[in-house]
């Protein structure tokens, strides 16, 4: 039924819907309404509820309502189109604050004066606008810095499995991660989703006593918060930092915590639609629709700002090959890869040596960015490691006492490598300066004419130092 006083279409009122499927509400007899259209619910009882246009047919729509359909009736329902997207209100303001996933205050404090009301799913940008990232940034991991560095504009995510310690990995990148230029102005927005309460107020507790969180934006869809918000909680992240980097020329670094639980959400919203499965149940799109979220990332010409890209997913079983990996690795530029046996030996952080990949990182070292030695270092250490891997697989075979002497030097290199290199507190924040040189000390237990990717003016300077 339709209020006929309203004069705006867009906004008219329909009371009564079809039906309700888990978090979807269907309605007919309606004006025709845009794909993605924000919708307002309404009940005589209880707050309003926001929902999105999922599908939509001549006189017909199917809702996803953000908050859950729980409570709501057929009969007493009432629904009203915007007429428009869902839009977030951003401002500078909003840094050191903690929002839900649809941007709304979670830390008792006011809502923000909105400087600009931006469409969540952002908009499109020229790929020929599109500039190459080749600037590092520093995250004190020497892990990361030294072996996968992350460069300024880039799609870098970290595959962990269920019980690996991805949070604390991905605590200690936004406590510490910074450009070598001071002089640029730097933010990181933090995104979690189906996140416990006390996971999310340790990440809260943790930022706000160690400092960082007055330069951290955080938007949080909590686990007992309807599935379906979780649908919308990473583009809210990627709206407030594109208005950071183009609107206010900061240099964004966006951590998404865990996108495995985005795609669940999606996966379930596919399942009550009928659509046809593809792998795993998940639905055909999944590639396209990570796309729309990873591809938000990137530099763009005559803008001062950028945005950087730390997605962190779980791998259902430590599986690779997983669709959610899997259809990620084609996306992203390389992975960061945590490893459970490393773990279990209680190397932190337990990342894995030749598994991980920055794909970008040849463009983001070197003279003037980090250091001249360190392209040469980073490759010698990763094919010494790929020799310890060889040689414990050996020594599982016929034992350590049949090694030669060679082989015992690379695994006395090896330990020294997981153990002084890989591994560090998690309080411990590495300058560049400081990892290139830890690796010159764990690779130096390796006679000189072993270390063929180096330079002689490397080796006389830093070899042994």
């Amino acid at each position: 039924m339709a209020d006929s006083n309203h004069p705006d279409l867009s906004r008219r009122e329909y009371v009564g819907i079809d039906r309700l499927e888990g978090p979807l509400l269907f309605i007919s007899g309606i004006h025709d309404v845009g794909y993605h259209e924000l919708v307002e619910i309404h009940t005589p009882e209880g707050p309003e509820r926001l929902g999105l246009v999922l599908e939509t047919s001549k006189g017909a729509a199917v809702v996803q309502v953000y908050e859950g359909t729980t409570n709501l009736s057929l009969k007493d329902t009432s629904v009203r189109f915007q007429g428009e997207p869902l839009r977030l209100p951003v401002a500078r303001e909003m840094l050191g604050r903690i929002f839900d996933g649809l941007g709304r205050p979670m830390d008792g404090a006011p809502a923000p004066v909105a400087r600009e009301i931006l469409d969540v799913n952002g908009l499109p940008v020229n790929p020929a606008a599109r500039t190459y990232p080749t600037r590092f940034i520093q995250t004190g991991i020497s892990a990361i810095d030294g072996m996968n560095t992350l460069v300024r504009g880039q799609k870098l995510p970290v595959f962990s499995g269920s019980g690996l310690p991805h949070n604390q990995v991905a605590a200690q990148i936004v406590r510490q991660a910074r450009l070598k230029d001071e002089n640029e102005s730097f933010s990181i927005v933090f995104c979690a989703m189906g996140v416990k309460h006390d996971v999310a107020r340790s990440f809260m507790t943790h930022f706000q006593e160690t400092g960082v969180l007055e330069n951290v934006v955080m938007f949080f869809s909590l686990a007992d918060a309807p599935s379906v918000e979780r649908l919308v909680t990473p583009r809210t992240a990627l709206t407030m930092a594109e208005y950071l980097a183009f609107h206010e020329n900061r240099h964004v670094l966006v951590v998404l915590t865990d996108m495995t639980n985005y795609c669940e959400a999606l996966r379930e919203v596919s399942t009550l639609r009928g659509e046809i499965p593809s792998r795993k149940s998940y639905p055909g799109y999944l590639y396209s629709d990570l796309a729309s979220i990873y591809e938000r990332a990137g530099m763009v010409e005559h803008a001062s700002g950028s945005i950087t890209q730390m997605p962190i997913l779980t791998m259902p079983n430590d599986d690779i090959s997983h669709p959610v990996p899997d259809l990620t690795g084609y996306i992203t530029e390389g992975q960061i890869v945590l490893e459970r046996e490393m773990h279990q030996r209680g190397i932190y952080p337990p990342i894995a040596g030749l598994p991980s990949l920055s794909r970008l990182m040849k463009d983001g070292i070197g003279p003037g960015m980090t250091r001249e030695d360190h392209p040469r270092i980073a490759s010698q250490l990763f094919a010494a490691y790929a020799r310890v891997k060889d040689v414990r697989a050996l020594a599982s075979v016929i034992g350590e006492e049949e090694l030669t002497p060679l082989d015992l030097t690379y695994l006395k290199f090896g330990d020294a490598f997981e153990q002084q290199f890989l591994s560090q507190a998690e309080d411990e924040n590495r300058s560049i300066e400081q990892t290139l040189d830890l690796g010159w000390k764990v690779i130096s237990i390796l006679p000189r004419e072993e270390l063929q990717r180096v330079s002689d003016e490397d080796l006389m300077q830093y070899y042994g130092k």
